[in-house]
């Protein structure tokens, strides 16, 4: 009787993360933590209604909501679940209320404390692995309390159906936790899938766009650069100074077009072996009077032989890019720090400052197409070196915090190191 409450106890668990895959593509659910506090708290206090009671307890799987809710939808979803499972076994009451109340507190403490490892966790066998190994914890809870509580009780005999009560809650309740943690990375899977295809497809158009248009630009820009060329040698008079300025605006102009094709489809004209330290350490050198310029220090720590086979050039230029904006994004008397790192054919560069960091919605938008923080800026170079390390089979993440810095990790697979 026992094993058939547990497993309706599966099925109303299963139910709310159901729902939440179904309307997972809906933005105002997928981010709510209210919305999943509703949901898990509707089902723990649904657990706890249908509860099997024997020995003087009642018998469910209360917590497996709790820690669905704490670790996939925060500690606002956590306490509201909690709230119902206290609000819900009041209701009922029975001689081992306080114990129940302690049982609650006690369970909902390990998950809370587990949050941020959970969620620094990408990989998804690592983060449902965590699940069920945070789900044993209330396990461990209800079966210490229930063993305290029976031995308290005068007339208290233990037997076998006391052991089969307990193996089969155990496990039971990892079954349930494993099966709905699986459930929710894949309603979360198949968001980054869906907002992936989005991105590539936008990046596509884009980036025919952008060609086109360049293409078409490039040719008249450089029928004019040839005359003026041609003037500036024979010009002798009153014009002559402005002819260098318009020559280098001109430069520049061709500069953001060739971006613009660079985005487009980053060509890699000459594959060789890049000494990765050795290209980090002329970016530095390139780009320190900038930085001396902007009252920031340029520091580095870079592991010596590690090598790549990848177009210098463009790598050059990503790199510069990124550098580059982490100088600009940095106060006088700040720092920008610079590692590269190599583990096991993995190899790490990150770019760090103490700047001015941003906000969520300004960091979900980096890489976007003309969205930049400084107010002059187009944000293609950042999305121009982003797509570069991608087409190097690269990987770029960006972390930050308003008013502490950015980080910008790089990461590549297969390298070697001499």
């Amino acid at each position: 009787m026992l094993a058939e409450k547990l497993l309706l106890h599966v099925l109303i668990i299963l139910a709310p993360v159901l729902i939440y895959y179904m309307v997972s593509e809906n933005k105002r659910f997928r981010s709510s933590p209210y919305f999943i506090g509703l949901l898990q708290g509707v089902a723990a206090s649904l657990c706890l209604l249908f509860a099997f009671y024997d020995y003087g307890l009642y018998w469910d799987l209360r917590y497996i909501p709790l820690v669905l809710a704490i670790l996939y939808g925060g500690p606002k979803a956590g306490v509201m679940v909690l709230a119902a499972i206290l609000g819900t076994r009041t209701y009922l009451g029975g001689d081992a209320l306080l114990f129940g109340y302690f049982s609650a507190l006690l369970s909902a403490l390990f998950p809370f404390l587990m949050i941020k490892k959970f969620n620094k966790l990408q990989e998804k066998k690592k983060r449902i692995g965590l699940s069920v190994l945070v789900g044993l914890w209330p396990n461990i809870v209800m079966l210490s309390i229930l063993l305290t509580f029976l031995l308290l009780q005068p007339d208290y005999s233990g037997g076998t159906s006391l052991m089969l009560y307990i193996l089969s809650f155990g496990l039971i309740q990892v079954i349930g936790v494993g099966i709905a943690s699986m459930l929710h990375e894949a309603a979360l899977e198949r968001e980054i899938m869906r907002q992936e295809i989005a991105r590539a497809e936008k990046l596509n158009t884009l980036g025919e766009l952008a060609a086109s248009i360049a293409h078409e630009v490039r040719n008249p820009l450089t029928v004019v650069k040839g005359f003026l060329q041609l003037m500036q040698k024979e010009e002798k008079e009153k014009n002559f100074p402005y002819i260098p300025l318009v020559l280098s605006e001109l430069g520049r102009a061709e500069s953001i077009i060739n971006d613009y094709l660079n985005f487009a489809k980053p060509e890699f004209k000459k594959i060789e072996k890049v000494n990765l330290g050795e290209l980090l350490s002329d970016v530095i050198m390139l780009l320190n009077p900038l930085a001396l310029k902007n009252g920031v220090a340029l520091d580095s720590y870079l592991e010596n032989n590690v090598y790549m086979e990848t177009d210098k050039n463009q790598f050059k230029q990503a790199l510069v890019n990124i550098i580059k904006n982490a100088i600009e994004a940095t106060p006088q008397e700040g720092r920008v720090f610079t590692k590269l790192l190599f583990n096991d054919n993995q190899t790490t560069i990150i770019v760090k400052d103490n700047g001015h960091g941003m906000t969520k919605e300004q960091l979900s938008r980096i890489g976007t197409l003309f969205y930049s923080t400084k107010d002059k800026g187009t944000g293609l170079g950042t999305t121009v070196s982003i797509r570069i390390i991608e087409t190097m089979n690269g990987k770029v993440e960006y972390a930050s915090k308003l008013g502490k810095g950015t980080e910008v990790k790089l990461t590549f697979q297969d390298v070697t190191r001499i």
